[in-house]
């Protein structure tokens, strides 16, 4: 049997997260999507921003992803933000409630399609003060900055 040819899958990342939460352990669970979803998935059709993680009845739920169809892929327009169940074992359902319940934020990072199965990162998070931010951006400038001149002088 011969393996299928899969085109290069687009990545699909939240990178808002990456700014406004400190970011800790991450983890990759399972979602339950629907087939018109998962292929529009493959394409890249899909955002995370503004997305979350909560928990009802001992289960995670992504809740406001946005996933939407393209020409050949139909996707009514209230399954474009429904939650969506995400698939994890008990004893890691249960470690992240725990740690939920001290204040932290279950965060989706990236949707990984790279694989037979599409697969959402997640990572608990603290949100970041106004200040940490400003301080973040400051550094990533200097840095920058350095990196020209460095570059400049070889």
């Amino acid at each position: 049997m011969t393996k299928k040819n899969r085109s290069q899958t687009k990545k699909i990342t939240n990178r808002r997260a990456y700014y406004d939460y400190e970011l800790g352990d991450s983890l990759i669970v399972g979602i339950e999507l629907s087939g018109p979803e998962t292929r529009s998935l493959r394409m890249g059709h899909g955002q995370l921003r503004g997305a979350y993680v909560t928990v009802k009845n001992n289960e995670l739920f992504l809740i406001n992803a946005t996933i939407t169809g393209s020409s050949g892929v139909p996707i009514d327009e209230t399954d474009k933000t429904r939650a969506r169940k995400l698939l994890a074992k008990r004893k890691e359902i249960a470690a992240l409630i725990a740690v939920k319940q001290q204040g932290k934020t279950i965060v989706p990072l990236e949707l990984l399609t790279n694989g037979r199965y599409i697969k959402l990162r997640i990572a608990l998070g603290k949100g970041k003060k106004q200040y940490d931010k400003r301080q973040a951006l400051k550094l990533k400038d200097d840095k920058r900055q350095t990196d020209a001149t460095l570059k400049s002088i070889r």
